[in-house]
């Protein structure tokens, strides 16, 4: 594993195989690559990406994970979306970019990389703030998601403001705090909106300094006394990107947790 943790960030993967449209603005993208071997069309997995939902991140960060799924047999969608800073961005924006565009993917997918990807509802899975979209996306249209697969989200909007997660990010998303907007947080926070009956595994890593993995315990506490389908993997010594490094000692995990709802599906 290398010395920081950070390096999953910027290390170079290969190109997509496609990137096609699911709507009109340039953030409205999806890059699609086609899983190794061959076989029968499995379920898409749809990659959310994190950066508490603001424009400096995008999806080539998560390159090296998609790549690592792709060659372990996935069909993979690493899906853009407006974030905050950008035209569009933010409430709804941002919102609306991840149920349309989990909405057309499989039919998108299925027709670029032709007999690799089944139109089964995609698996969904959404490190930090692509996490709570992941989350929000399976509670809002659950027709839509065939299981998702949280690395360290952000699944309570309200305690993330509180906490005042990376200086405002969750105020500049929902265009205030639980005060002077409840509504947005009534619509958007996973945490108001269980139960759910999406099959949900989350894995957050102890050391975690971006995102509290306290806010996982008790978000996933919550959830499965309210009845939802979900369970919780803490990974010991574990920090935020490395849930997202195909070279991390947490990776065997998160592949494993994969497979195992894809197994379900």
């Amino acid at each position: 594993m290398s010395a920081d943790p950070r390096a999953v960030l910027t290390r170079p993967a290969p190109e997509p195989d496609r990137t096609v449209a699911y709507g009109d603005d340039p953030n409205q993208v999806v890059d699609l690559r086609r899983p190794a071997g061959s076989g029968p069309g499995r379920p898409l997995v749809v990659v959310l990406h994190g950066g508490f939902w603001r424009a400096e991140y995008d999806r080539r960060h998560t390159g090296p994970l998609a790549a690592a799924l792709a060659a372990s047999g996935y069909p993979v969608a690493q899906l853009e979306y407006r974030r905050t800073g950008q035209s569009g961005g933010g409430w709804p924006g941002t919102l609306t970019d991840v149920l349309s565009g989990v909405a057309e993917l499989p039919a998108l997918a299925a027709e670029a990389l032709p007999g690799r990807v089944s139109l089964a509802a995609p698996l969904l899975l959404g490190h930090s703030a692509g996490g709570h979209l992941a989350l929000y996306a399976a509670a809002t249209a659950p027709a839509t998601v065939g299981g998702v697969l949280a690395l360290a989200p952000v699944a309570d909007l309200g305690e993330a403001y509180r906490r005042d997660l990376d200086s405002g990010a969750v105020a500049a998303l929902l265009g205030g705090g639980p005060a002077e907007v409840p509504d947005r947080y009534a619509a958007a926070d996973p945490r108001m909106l269980v139960p759910t009956q999406t099959r949900t595994v989350v894995i957050h890593g102890s050391e975690d300094q971006q995102v509290p993995a306290e806010m996982s315990r008790t978000f996933v506490t919550t959830a499965r006394a309210a009845g939802s389908d979900i369970s919780l993997v803490e990974l010991p010594g574990c920090e935020h990107f490395g849930l997202i490094d195909p070279e991390s000692a947490a990776w065997p995990q998160v592949l494993a947790a994969l497979r195992s709802l894809h197994d379900d599906h």
